[in-house]
């Protein structure tokens, strides 16, 4: 379902074994900027995290991507759209039977070090909204944060995405907690808005 995705910064590539040991070079930087995510580290658990992300994939439940720096084709991070959802659709609706998901969520997102705080993650949040709001023609993309994590919060809310709401007891924490969640979404209506907000934000870096 999914294709490379190409900006003018990255470009976003199915998450495949061969990625193994650029994600593993890629978390060596990682100084506990994410230490409310899950990220790799080193190649065992590069590959091990790219096996997971797959077995979503076949079930249906993800499209996990690689993200590729296009100055030097260097892996830098990885994301994914998950908790896919296709929705019971009557038959004869014109959605019956359709290829593509109408819902899902955007999260699994990490970067080396040297990416972070430029345009790289703006640029993997716009090709992933086009291809989901665009392509599949989904109704809502969400966002859930840690909610002790205000820095990813407000990188949220800077995307344009409305805050629906806390959910409490929500996943597994890395530190081995119930977080609760802040939970963010974009509808279709309002991705045109949101899509313009994004390609400003690039323009200026």
């Amino acid at each position: 379902m999914s294709n490379i995705l190409k900006g003018h910064i990255v470009r976003l590539e199915p998450l495949e074994e061969h990625h193994a040991e650029g994600l593993a070079r890629a978390s060596i930087s990682d100084d506990g900027f994410y230490q409310w995510s899950p990220v790799p580290k080193g190649i065992d658990e590069a590959r091990k995290y790219i096996q997971t992300a797959k077995e979503w994939k076949a079930a249906g439940m993800a499209e996990p991507f690689a993200i590729i720096r296009l100055l030097d084709n260097a892996v830098i991070g990885s994301s994914r759209i998950f908790n896919i959802e296709r929705w019971a659709w009557k038959p004869g609706h014109p959605r019956h039977g359709r290829e593509y998901p109408d819902a899902g969520e955007i999260g699994y997102t990490w970067l080396e070090h040297s990416a972070i705080r430029t345009g790289v993650n703006t640029e993997a949040k716009l090709l992933l909204l086009t291809l989901a709001f665009e392509k599949w023609q989904v109704f809502r993309i969400c966002f859930h944060a840690d909610n002790r994590n205000e820095r990813s919060k407000a990188a949220i809310e800077r995307l344009g995405a409305k805050f629906e709401g806390l959910l409490r007891s929500h996943r597994l924490a890395p530190d081995g907690i119930a977080r609760d969640s802040a939970r963010f979404s974009i509808t279709a209506a309002e991705w045109p808005e949101v899509k313009q907000r994004l390609k400003k934000f690039l323009h200026r870096q």
